[in-house]
């Protein structure tokens, strides 16, 4: 979690959400206290979770390690294979928006012709 966590795709990502979510949250007030309520019942439920969890963790401490690295050989493997894990979304949303122009700009220029 932590590997796909660092990743820039990922973590620009996940600023994005975050930011959309805050700006619901202060522009739409209906909505805030929804929000408030469903983020204090989430809290809720991960800590009683955890308390019946850790038990049951310690005792797959060593399957969850070497899923984990298991895992994680997987997330390089495909990193290498896909140029866009590593780019944060602002920089893939604009490489897209340029390719896309210089495609529309070559069919333009190919239909006028």
């Amino acid at each position: 979690v932590k590997e796909v966590a660092s990743l820039s795709l990922v973590g620009s990502a996940c600023d994005v959400v975050s930011a959309a979510y805050a700006s619901t949250k202060e522009s739409q007030p209906c909505l805030r206290s929804v929000c408030d309520a469903a983020e204090e019942g989430v809290q809720s439920v991960t800590e009683a979770t955890a308390s019946c969890v850790q038990p049951v963790l310690a005792t797959l401490e060593p399957h969850v390690t070497a899923a984990s690295e298991y895992a994680a050989k997987g997330l390089d493997k495909l990193g290498e294979k896909l140029a866009l894990l590593p780019k944060p979304v602002e920089q893939i949303l604009s490489d897209t928006k340029e390719l896309l122009s210089s495609r529309v700009a070559e069919v333009k220029e190919a239909v006028s012709s």
